[in-house]
């Protein structure tokens, strides 16, 4: 029901820019070329230091000003038009792991069950559907499959040092038994909002792997601006239909 409010407020009263403020749009030009990278696309990050068994992250867009914006705006705000835009980004994202031309499996990384029940959606799942739509219309066979959940509680992420965060969710996530099955044939991708030491998505990977799932790699819509590799060719954009 939430939601629904959302959705009706959105359409009835006046909205600025999440990402400038400007007046009367939802996400500007402006903004939107921010979280695309002005056409430069996708990149490969790498959080230094590593975790171990962090797989290869690639992001969409660098963790700052307007992006920052729009990424709190979506999550924290429940602005839910910008899913849309937020999984194309991701989308562009997934496919810079160039993961071959079969289907793929995106695992979004599970948000603590008071945050959902705080923010009345779960804001990483959305985007995760939003940019498996983007990549079907795309000719990808992608799929949302939401089956890491946490097997304990951890301590908010935020303020923490790398060997904290490592700490806080080493050995957090698992994979159900019911839900090992369903792991089963395509590779998978880790999805998430945003990546800043790795340690999560390194967990992540684990239960994953522990579960039988073959996982190729995690994307990201955002990443810290010293994150992004500077060896790697940026990703053209993909045409529509191949």
């Amino acid at each position: 029901m939430r939601e629904v409010w959302r959705e009706l407020a959105g359409l009835l009263l006046p909205v600025d820019c999440a990402g400038c403020g400007r007046p009367r749009t939802e996400l500007c030009a402006r903004c939107g070329r921010a979280l695309a990278r002005d056409g430069r696309g996708a990149r490969r990050v790498r959080p230094w230091p590593a975790p171990a068994g962090l797989p290869r992250v690639w992001a969409g867009a660098p963790y700052a000003d307007e992006v920052r914006a729009v990424l709190l705006a979506h999550k924290e705000r429940g602005a839910l038009p910008l899913t849309g835009p937020l999984g194309a980004v991701l989308a562009g994202a997934v496919r810079g792991l160039r993961a071959g031309g079969g289907p793929l499996l995106l695992v979004p990384v599970p948000s603590a069950r008071r945050s959902v029940a705080g923010r009345g959606h779960d804001p990483v799942r959305r985007i995760a559907r939003a940019a498996a739509g983007e990549l079907r219309r795309a000719g990808t066979a992608a799929r949302v499959l939401a089956v890491l959940r946490q097997r304990r509680a951890v301590a908010d992420q935020a303020g923490l040092s790398a060997p904290q965060r490592r700490a806080n969710v080493a050995g957090a996530l698992e994979v159900p038994g019911v839900a090992r099955r369903l792991l089963v044939g395509p590779p998978a991708v880790l999805v998430d909002d945003l990546v800043t030491t790795g340690a999560t998505l390194a967990e992540a990977a684990r239960a994953l792997a522990a579960a039988g799932g073959r996982v190729v790699g995690a994307a990201v819509v955002a990443a810290p601006v010293g994150a992004f590799a500077v060896d790697e060719a940026p990703l053209r954009a993909l045409p529509r239909g191949r």
